[in-house]
């Protein structure tokens, strides 16, 4: 089968890397795999480096480069003839829906990796892709969402129910796995004392992820567990980091919460955390919690997405927009932080491994192969 994926770019992030081990494991599997990308030179292109697997370029000079790169991706079709193109997020499913009208014999799948999205929090040209794409998405020939809640989302919205399947994401249970020396090095890199609680928050700098929750949430903790240590790793612009510090500073919190900015070995930096914390309003497939627990680390998260379904019995689930829950859960977490480790790392393994996630969608793309 020859497949191809259409993606903006392979930056690091955790749609991009889903992207990587899929594209790895289809290939593994026989399948003639071309990834082809929005933007090029993506941080994680060389890891399909030596896999015989082709990198396309389609050279979109901007986000309003939209004639020109129409024309690019219609010519890249038309020369690589692949069996099924497989897109992902919003934009890219836009512009795989209008090649459905020019090349119908082309099986075309929509990625949806999204839930419930506050678009007000955005600009006017995201709500505006949205709509369209909700119009849009009846011509794709199969939609493939990463959460349960992403599918009920987009089913009320007007996307198809009957063309879509979840299919959850994989966690890499190889690269994700306890560490005690790792968790010792970051720990004293960050000035983490032994008798120091470390609840940490990974994600990007974004309103939908609720930073200002996991704000309020410390200064209450503090109040009551004063050995705390706080610590959001990501990044995002300028300005709303800005505000967050802002923010963090009018709660007293300055010298108790680290800024640390983008990682690239976040198994260490799992591992050195005892709570990783989901605070966001709006979730689909959270990878952090999956990684988390495979490094045999707790989690409390809020109700968002498919969290609960994720965590099991494994980590403490609260409501969105409450600090006073939230703050509750890490005390919960941290009495019974064993057993929750213990039982974390084999729900990965047992429900959402990487081969779950290759195998699943080799069956529903390739259904005859």
């Amino acid at each position: 089968m020859k497949l191809m994926l259409l993606v903006r770019s392979l930056n690091t992030g955790g749609t991009e890397r889903q992207i990587i081990s899929l594209a790895k494991g289809l290939n593994k599997k026989g399948n003639d795999i071309t990834v082809s990308v929005f933007y090029p030179n993506g941080t994680l292109e060389s890891e399909l480096t030596g896999t015989g697997m082709k990198i396309l370029s389609l050279g979109k000079k901007s986000r309003w480069d939209v004639f020109g790169f129409t024309f690019r991706l219609f010519r890249a079709l038309k020369n690589e003839k692949p069996d099924v193109v497989y897109s992902f997020l919003v934009v890219p499913n836009l512009f795989l829906g209008i090649m459905k009208l020019f090349f119908p014999g082309i099986k075309m799948v929509w990625g949806v990796r999204a839930s419930n999205v506050d678009f007000n929090q955005y600009d006017w040209l995201s709500r505006v892709t949205f709509k369209v794409s909700c119009w849009l998405s009846r011509f794709a020939d199969l939609i493939i969402v990463n959460s349960n809640s992403g599918l009920e989302y987009h089913a009320v919205k007007g996307y198809p129910k009957n063309k879509m399947v979840v299919i959850p994401n994989g966690i890499d249970t190889d690269r994700f796995h306890p560490n005690s020396t790792a968790r010792q090095i970051i720990r004293d890199e960050w000035g983490i004392a032994k008798d120091e609680t470390l609840i940490g928050l990974v994600g990007r700098l974004d309103s939908m992820k609720d930073h200002k929750n996991f704000l309020r949430a410390a200064s209450i903790l503090l109040k009551r567990n004063n050995r705390s240590r706080f610590i959001c790793v990501g990044e995002g612009p300028s300005q709303y980091k800005k505000e967050l510090k802002d923010f963090c500073e009018s709660l007293l919190l300055t010298h108790h919460v680290i800024w640390e900015g983008v990682r690239t070995d976040m198994c260490d930096v799992y591992n050195a955390l005892d709570i990783v914390t989901l605070s966001s309003l709006s979730e689909g497939f959270p990878n952090v919690l999956g990684e988390a627990m495979a490094c045999g680390i707790p989690c409390v998260a809020t109700d968002a997405g498919d969290s609960e379904w994720i965590l099991g019995n494994a980590g403490v689930v609260v409501p969105v927009k409450n600090p006073d829950a939230l703050a509750e859960g890490w005390i919960v977490c941290l009495k019974d932080k064993t057993d929750k480790s213990l039982n974390g790392r084999l729900h990965i393994m047992e429900n959402f491994s990487v081969n779950h996630l290759i195998q699943k969608t080799n069956d529903v793309i390739c259904p005859n192969k």
